[in-house]
């Protein structure tokens, strides 16, 4: 076995990926960038490397340094993880040509699976099943229109090149086709510097179903698990399980069976996956295509196959067969993920950036797994992927592993960002999931649901507050002197007066008053003329508190004026006032603001064009996905204040639009 691999990755696969290397006893080199100098990656790994700047670009992807550091620190074999260079099939060969493993396929099965047209070509001839379409050669704009046609709508454009939702859309008629055209085009270019494009036929609610496959170097390959990701936003998946329910035992043999005829087409070695778009209504499957890496939800193989997954690939890539015949696999129970993400759903998914301030996990155990390469303190940047975690459960049944989620996602916790906490939640609890009835357009179709906030009565969580500033200021005040001496007493005592605390909170941008009376050892509080008897206890961030004699366990996070408060698995946030000293403050309203923190990737329209309402105006990726700015109202362009390449924050104006009606 290996003595020392590196690992040229980032993150939770990172952190993955020295978990079962160090288990095996090799000794792991990190790398990292200047925003992960601190990262949880770096602290696991017995020695670590500086790669560069933030931007991938200049730290992950920089190849030829990964190379020559895996030398200097004598490193037998490389593994790439996945995204950055796994599937980088020059990376490959030069791994092959400074006697380097890369863990992982060829470069000549990395090359010929890593374009999507290439990939279909080949599985055409393999006789693998497949959709109508257009993967050739002629790449002009006439062509793939033309293609368009033949192929009918509704249909997919797809960056051939292409991986994780990026550089693809769906286009519905031919009115649309020139707008998704060129954003595919520009999203392709800017994700894998290849902007060529296929054309899928568009199958109606189909399930996306993949199939693990592992093949050693002797020529063994066998398929595991099968898995279902057809819960998704934009080409994204959000939940995967294992095995894929409500398949026909014979349908997934074939699909199985099918999966290692097309990983022999192409002599694969390591860890692949098979994708296939599944018809449920007529039990029929179609190749999509091969992802020649570890996946991210290879968890929930894990789990129900008792294997792991990347210490195949290192016995693999050390010349070992492959632990199991076919006939050995065995399946038990069912498992499921849900990826944790810094983003805000109810905004169209947008990523999130910001300091994890406050970060609780629930318990692992044999049911429940947490892969994760973020600690509490951590900052989620603009410059990579915004998961934060993977959560995984795994029970005998379905609805068991259901139940295991439902309690895992209660006891998740985090304050600082926006997360899609509460909408796993909502999703998780949806009766069309408990009883499967899902597809690709389930979030779609379910948008309502899974975005409703949670039922809460807003009043108690505001007395909460109260009773945990009032409870805080007390504890600050005595801790600084003589805790026998009456001065240092602050039960409101007056000569002539009952005296009250005044406190001023924000929710929702909604302003409530406050008003606290102590009463010995209990308080009353007012709120919206309603009196509510409260007694509490604070111990570091619990409060423990009754109102009119009920009971209550509060988690509460403070950071400076922003209060978060977690009761039976959702949070509550609340604000205390703050003054804004900044006199340079813009306010236009005939300005767009951008949303997130981001880079412009392009203008659309030049100064003093006049746009309709829902015209693009101008585009900004943040964390490999692309967001177009359109415009809320017709008017004329007059000014841009970012051009292409320009670090924008959240809330920066973007573009100045003067409105054609007087009435905006």
């Amino acid at each position: 076995m290996f003595t020392k691999i590196l690992i040229a990755n980032r993150g939770e696969i990172a952190c993955r990926i020295i978990t079962s290397a160090q288990r095996l006893g090799i000794r792991c080199v990190a790398v990292y960038s200047e925003a992960d100098r601190q990262a949880r990656h770096v602290a696991m790994a017995d020695e670590s490397f500086y790669l560069g700047g933030a931007a991938a670009q200049d730290s992950y992807l920089n190849a030829e340094l990964i190379l020559e550091l895996a030398k200097k620190c004598g490193a037998e074999a490389i593994h790439p993880g996945y995204g950055f260079l796994s599937e980088n099939p020059h990376f490959a060969d030069s791994c092959a040509k400074q006697q380097i493993e890369f863990i992982g396929p060829s470069a000549a099965a990395i090359r010929s699976m890593g374009s999507k047209s290439a990939a279909k070509t080949i599985m055409e001839k393999a006789g693998i099943p497949m959709l109508p379409g257009y993967h050739g050669a002629g790449q002009s704009l006439a062509r793939i229109k033309a293609e368009a046609q033949h192929c009918g709508y509704p249909l997919l454009l797809k960056a051939v090149a292409g991986g994780g939702g990026k550089g693809m859309r769906t286009v519905n008629n031919e009115s649309e086709f020139d707008h998704a055209y060129a954003a595919a085009k520009r999203e392709a270019a800017s994700s894998f510097n290849n902007d060529d494009l296929l054309v899928e036929k568009y199958l109606q609610n189909p399930r996306h179903v993949e199939i693990q496959i592992f093949a050693d170097k002797t020529g063994n390959t066998i398929y595991l698990a099968d898995r279902d990701c057809s819960v998704q936003r934009r080409y994204q998946k959000v939940v995967e399980e294992a095995p894929a329910p409500n398949i026909p035992d014979d349908v997934r043999k074939a699909m199985g069976e099918t999966a290692v005829k097309a990983a022999q087409a192409i002599n694969y070695v390591g860890a692949g996956t098979i994708e296939f778009l599944y018809d449920d209504s007529h039990h029929k499957f179609y190749f999509m295509e091969m992802n020649t890496r570890l996946q991210v939800e290879h968890p929930v193989t894990e789990m129900v196959t008792g294997q792991d997954l990347v210490a195949w690939q290192l016995k693999v890539a050390n010349g070992e067969t492959l632990p199991l015949t076919q006939q050995q696999v065995q399946i038990s129970g069912h498992a499921i993920e849900v990826r944790v993400y810094a983003e805000d759903p109810a905004s169209d998914f947008l990523p999130a950036t910001g300091t994890l301030h406050y970060l609780r996990t629930p318990e692992e155990s044999r049911h429940l797994r947490i892969d994760t390469g973020v600690i509490e303190g951590d900052e989620v940047s603009i410059y990579y992927d915004p998961m934060i975690a993977k959560l995984i459960c795994w029970d005998e049944t379905r609805s068991a592993a259901i139940a295991q989620m439902r309690t895992a996602l209660q006891s998740y916790r985090i304050a600082g960002l926006n997360t899609n906490l509460d909408f796993l939640k909502n999703l998780i609890a949806t009766p069309a999931f408990a009883s499967f009835e899902v597809d690709t357009g389930f979030i779609e179709r379910h948008k309502a649901t899974l975005l409703q906030e949670p039922d809460q009565d807003f009043e108690p969580m505001l007395v909460f507050a109260a009773c945990f500033l009032t409870l805080q200021r007390k504890q600050q005040y005595c801790s600084h002197g003589d805790p026998t001496s009456p001065f240092n007493h602050l039960d409101n005592w007056r000569l002539n007066a009952e005296h009250t605390q005044p406190y001023a909170l924000t929710h929702k941008h909604i302003d409530y008053q406050l008003e606290v009376k102590e009463q010995g050892p209990e308080f009353q509080i007012s709120l919206n003329q309603h009196q509510y008897q409260v007694r509490g206890e604070l111990n570091g961030e619990r409060l423990s508190v009754a109102i009119n004699g009920h009971q209550n366990d509060i988690d509460i996070d403070q950071q400076g004026s922003l209060l978060t408060l977690f009761k039976h698995g959702y949070s509550f946030a609340c604000q205390l006032p703050t003054k804004d000293f900044d006199q340079q403050q813009q306010t236009n309203d005939n300005s767009l603001l951008a949303p997130m923190n981001g880079t412009v990737v392009a203008i659309l329209q030049a100064v003093d064009d006049e746009v309709d309402t829902g015209d693009g105006l101008i585009v900004i990726e943040a964390m490999k996905m692309e967001h177009c700015i359109k415009a809320p109202y017709a008017g004329v362009i007059t000014e841009y204040y970012y051009q292409p390449g320009d670090l924008v924050d959240e809330g920066s104006i973007l573009v100045a639009l003067q409105a054609t009606d007087a009435s905006h």
